[in-house]
């Protein structure tokens, strides 16, 4: 019962931040599932292989949703919008894209959406784009010219640069030419399982170097037992990571997909968002996250695992958020 009431107090007190998140956001199930877990923050996921026209109509959508869940959700631009989340009992949204594709070839609607709100942009999507390479490209020839420069204003515009399905050449390009530090918001190190989705040793400790931060990622693919993982197995993740590369550079990214179809996974690999070809990676239909760690609702167990593996109080409440509150502090103000 101690174990319990102190996993318990360590997270009502914790800023608690889910570095990625690509839930279905039409679904009220979603946003009841922060509401119960207590999560102060989100970086959600707005944009994938839109361009600037779909873009736009996804912050008409978010407008609304603002307005429609007032009580539970607050729009994040800032570091002190999470400290205010915390003591209103709402969710922080932080907009972010997984691609750089809805600038499409102007750079200066980087500002534009910076204004609307956007605070984490990722540099490419699994494959190439106009700024560099994905993941899973064949290739990787690292950053463009039109990348570094879309680089630069981001760092000046106090925008997020995540790298989780970049590739590695891109990813190490990246790092050295920001200003800032950035993010892996949902990756594992791919010595823990062997997948081109997972970082190599030496992009994280370039991530270190620049004072970035890791989100370990619950997709089951990532973990050691795929989709039989559990909680435990997600929590084996991030003790490799805190091994790798330090108590204060580990956060969650659970890359939580609630209550998304199996078209929607068909559309995050298909070719350029357009054309749909078999996945590299197993999916399940429907696609479901470890046992114990399914959705934001559980996040609340993640505090007891830590307890039990010998984390301290203040440990604890690094991994839970206060990792990624410094980050969002150095990058956006």
């Amino acid at each position: 019962m101690e174990t319990k009431n102190r996993a318990h107090k360590i997270y009502d007190e914790s800023i608690v931040i889910d570095g990625l998140n690509v839930s279905l956001w039409s679904s009220q199930n979603v946003y009841k599932s922060l509401d119960a877990g207590g999560v102060t923050a989100i970086n959600a996921t707005m944009a994938v292989w839109e361009g600037f026209q779909e873009t736009m109509d996804r912050f008409t959508e978010w407008s609304q949703r603002f307005k429609d869940h007032s009580k539970t959700l607050s729009q994040g631009r800032y570091a002190d919008d999470i400290i205010q989340a915390k003591k209103d009992g709402k969710t922080a949204v932080f907009l972010g894209w997984q691609n750089a594709s809805p600038i499409e070839n102007d750079l200066d609607r980087l500002q534009l959406f910076y204004d609307l709100g956007i605070r984490v942009i990722q540099v490419t999507y699994n494959e190439r784009n106009l700024l560099g390479n994905g993941c899973y490209e064949r290739v990787d020839d690292g950053l463009s010219n039109f990348g570094l420069d879309a680089i630069s204003i981001m760092n000046q515009l106090g925008i997020l640069i995540d790298l989780s399905h970049v590739g590695d050449r891109t990813t190490l390009e990246t790092i050295d030419a920001s200003d800032k530090p950035v993010a892996f918001t949902h990756c594992n190190a791919r010595s823990f399982v062997d997948h081109v989705r997972n970082k190599p040793d030496d992009a994280l400790n370039a991530l270190v170097e620049k004072g970035g931060v890791i989100g370990a990622n619950a997709w089951p693919s990532f973990l050691s037992k795929g989709y039989e993982s559990t909680l435990d197995d997600y929590v084996d993740a991030i003790d490799d990571l805190v091994e790798r590369v330090g108590i204060d550079h580990v956060g969650m990214g659970t890359d939580f997909c609630q209550d998304q179809p199996y078209s929607f996974f068909q559309y995050l690999f298909a070719q350029q968002g357009k054309k749909i070809r078999p996945m590299p990676l197993p999916i399940p239909d429907p696609h479901y996250h470890p046992h114990g760690f399914s959705g934001p609702d559980e996040m609340p167990d993640l505090s007891r695992s830590l307890v039990d593996r010998g984390y301290s109080d203040e440990d604890i409440a690094k991994v839970l958020g206060g990792n990624f509150l410094r980050l969002f502090k150095d990058v956006m103000g």
